[in-house]
């Protein structure tokens, strides 16, 4: 399967290392393409990795035949612009994290790629680590009985240009839609519930923009969780479930290749899976998996589960009296 890139920041880098250590593993996936907004950028990344062709427009490369699917790395907000020109081009679509700003572009963006007949997936590659699918399995069977309660924190230092960019309301900046959706969607993993209360602090910095918050999600008297998010803060990226028969540990939550299973008569079970590659491998293989049985989601990651994230989001940012960043069209 022939994939084309569109954007080649930081992301794009990731997603080509692994596309041809894959290839290298001598799995089904090439990647034929790459487009940038600068063509002579768009060559470097080509011959960095060993792409076959590099084009100074993202429309090049969507006319080009031979691509059979793209991975959209730009900017969040152009995600929904660009996902658009990809689907109506006929081509499947892998697209980064946040998969738009606000729910609406989202169930327009899976509504289309339904009626194009083509698959489309937000690239949210947690969802697919061998590790955390274990420990849904676990919560799922009762292995730790009743979840009660759940924690995930994030945080790290943006400076410089890398800052600004984060902060950057007109690019959809802010520490939660950069990386609060990390906190909120492994929060999905473990409820899989839309919560009844939502109780937030926030600090908004110079950009207009949230660069630390305090979040409870109250699903019913017996069910609470909590997260804290920011670019500002070096915050570990743990994670910790509490039922009511042990616990679960997680020190890395968001690469997570170990989890710790603590149960209340004090034994500990350890589960370590390493990555193949990078960790992204799960997400493509996934996709490519939907693509060849002719899926237009995924039931791993389905389109309600994004959609429950991007609402989230929706609702904690109106809480804010936040409006929803700018979408170029």
């Amino acid at each position: 399967m022939n994939w084309g890139i569109i954007g080649a920041g930081n992301i794009a880098n990731k997603f080509a290392k692994t596309i041809n250590l894959m290839q290298q593993g001598e799995e089904d996936v090439n990647l034929f393409a790459v487009a940038a907004r600068e063509e002579s950028r768009a060559k470097d990344f080509a011959k960095e990795y060993e792409i076959d062709r590099a084009y100074g427009s993202y429309e090049e490369l969507l006319q080009d035949v031979n691509v059979d699917a793209v991975y959209i790395a730009t900017p969040n907000n152009l995600h929904v612009k660009h996902c658009e020109m990809a689907l109506e081009a006929g081509k499947h679509v892998l697209c980064e994290k946040p998969f738009t700003t606000n729910t609406q572009d989202a169930k327009k963006l899976y509504a289309l790629a339904k009626e194009k007949g083509l698959f489309i997936m937000e690239a949210f590659w947690i969802y697919f680590l061998p590790v955390l699918q274990q420990m849904k399995a676990i919560i799922a069977d009762g292995e730790i009985g009743e979840v009660t309660y759940a924690r995930a924190d994030y945080g790290f230092i943006a400076r410089g240009k890398r800052k600004d960019r984060k902060f950057d309301a007109s690019l959809g900046g802010g520490a939660l839609l950069d990386i609060g959706i990390y906190n909120l969607g492994f929060l999905g993993m473990v409820f899989d519930a839309v919560p009844q209360k939502i109780l937030s602090d926030v600090h908004i910095n110079e950009y207009g923009t949230d660069d630390f918050s305090m979040i409870q999600l109250i699903y019913s008297d017996t069910k609470k969780a909590t997260v804290t998010t920011s670019i500002g803060l070096d915050i570990p990226r743990n994670a910790l479930i509490v039922g009511t028969k042990g616990r679960i540990e997680l020190p890395d939550y968001q690469k997570a290749e170990e989890m710790h299973i603590v149960y209340n008569d004090g034994t500990v079970k350890d589960i370590r899976v390493p990555f193949v590659y990078t960790g992204f491998e799960y997400e493509i293989r996934e996709a490519v998996r939907c693509i060849c049985n002719h899926q237009s989601s995924s039931d791993v990651y389905t389109s309600q589960q994004s959609l429950l994230t991007l609402q989230l989001l929706d609702d904690i940012r109106a809480q804010w009296g936040m409006k929803f960043p700018y979408e170029e069209k």
